[in-house]
């Protein structure tokens, strides 16, 4: 039998093949793959292609699998990195992120798709068409994320533009163009989108940024400040506490809601949140927020169900939140 040309690469290609062309309910007989390395112009005898799919298994971890029916034996890989279902959550994931771009969400797909067999990826394919949710437009966002892991995990704070739109739908600098200096402390998702929370020395502040608004991102070499702000802070509650990743004043606010809204609060705030009863259909929790008119939103938002019976500022500052707002309907 005459040598291919690419006869180097028969392993790597035949494990190429194994892994696009079958999965557990698409196998390949001996002959078929002998035709599929032909096109990558690599020749093999059955023995060699034995004894490379049992080092497959035994080597390299992709499980082979052979099953007979009738007179032909067919070959599968077996186990994959990557269940079907486990490829589908990622592949919503990625579809559902507002800020990775269109683009950029294509392409992730594109490689995602690459973790499953050619058959099981046709079944993805009516989860890579993009609905009309709005994604973003800033390209750069799937480098500042990486940018501001590498500042962290370095110890280092970072400088940046910020951006924000105007009524021309064109995103403008803040601060007059002046680069903002922070101590980035960590990333969060909240409202479908990626927020720095950051250190700023200047106001000695905690602030916030959405990561799609940044732009120009660079490490100075100076080190981080404002760990005294995160030593006691639990930053899975601080997120959960910030409504809108708006910052506000900190209270440990009461809040009465009827019994059938009780999931609501779980599913914001935890498992954890104390809930005892106050009447008849009624219960009532505290929970630690950071008071802001993003806040009296949610708790409106909520319905005459739920209201705010504590601290008195609390309540007094809501008071003054709906008056303002009736003025404007006046």
């Amino acid at each position: 039998m005459a040598r291919g040309a690419n006869q180097k690469f028969k392993f790597p290609y035949l494990m190429k093949i194994m892994q696009e062309k079958t999965d557990d309910q698409h196998g390949i007989t001996m002959s078929q793959i002998m035709e599929e390395l032909q096109k990558y112009d690599v020749t093999a005898e059955r023995k060699s292609i034995y004894a490379d799919l049992t080092d497959m298994t035994e080597h390299f971890g992709i499980e082979i699998l052979k099953e007979q029916h009738g007179k032909e034996t067919y070959y599968h890989v077996g186990n994959r990195p990557f269940e079907l279902a486990e490829v589908k959550l990622l592949i919503d994931a990625i579809q559902s992120s507002k800020f990775i771009t269109q683009k950029k969400s294509e392409d992730l797909i594109k490689k995602v798709k690459g973790l499953v067999s050619e058959y099981q990826a046709k079944q993805l394919q009516r989860q890579v068409i993009m609905g009309d949710r709005v994604k973003s437009m800033n390209e750069s966002v799937y480098y500042n994320v990486d940018d501001i892991h590498k500042a962290i995990n370095e110890n280092r704070q970072i400088t940046f533009h910020y951006y924000r739109w105007n009524l021309e739908k064109e995103l403008e600098p803040t601060h007059g163009g002046a680069l903002i200096t922070v101590s980035p402390w960590a990333l969060t998702w909240s409202d479908e989108n990626y927020y720095l929370i950051a250190y700023d020395a200047s106001t000695q502040k905690i602030k916030h940024y959405r990561v799609d608004k940044m732009k120009q991102i660079a490490l100075t070499l100076e080190k981080r400040e404002g760990r005294e702000n995160f030593k006691s802070q639990d930053l899975a509650q601080y997120s959960k506490a910030t409504f809108g990743m708006f910052h506000g004043e900190p209270a440990i606010v009461h809040i009465q809601f009827a019994d059938s809204m009780c999931g609501v609060f779980i599913d914001h705030f935890g498992r954890n949140i104390p809930i005892h009863r106050v009447g008849e259909g009624h219960s009532e929790t505290r929970v630690h927020v950071y008071v802001s008119q993003q806040f009296y939103g949610w708790i409106f938002g909520l319905g005459p169900e739920v209201r705010v019976t504590g601290p008195d500022w609390v309540v007094a500052n809501m008071h003054d939140y709906v008056a303002s707002l009736l003025e404007n309907y006046q």
